[in-house]
């Protein structure tokens, strides 16, 4: 077999499976540990069209200052922002997390 021929076979090969693959995005939706829960509603509905696309959404709260002594309040607002959202479209992939100054959490689309 001729070398060049294998590498021509292998690089076809390559694209086929990278053509195949499933790719997706991540969508961020911003919050903050003081939003009103209109606010919260708004948001939760752009994020349920991102999920209905087959996007995943990642939800950042940031906090600022001396909000951060008050991670609790950031779960409520996750909590209900993850309310808003019907159940039936996403699964929370990585649960609410404190990193630094920011909450986050991810959601993805459920598979069909």
């Amino acid at each position: 077999m001729d070398y060049n021929k294998f590498l021509y076979e292998q690089s076809r090969k390559e694209k086929l499976a990278k053509k195949n693959q499933k790719t997706f995005d991540i969508k961020e939706v911003r919050l903050s540990a003081t939003i009103e829960e209109h606010d919260i509603t708004i948001k939760a509905k752009r994020a349920e069209k991102f999920l209905n696309a087959g996007d995943k959404v990642k939800v950042t709260i940031r906090f600022r200052g001396r909000e951060a002594d008050y991670a609790f309040k950031g779960n409520k607002v996750l909590d209900l922002f993850v309310s808003k959202i019907n159940e039936e479209v996403f699964i929370v992939e990585k649960k609410a997390k404190l990193e630094g100054r920011n909450m986050t959490m991810v959601l993805a689309p459920k598979k069909a």
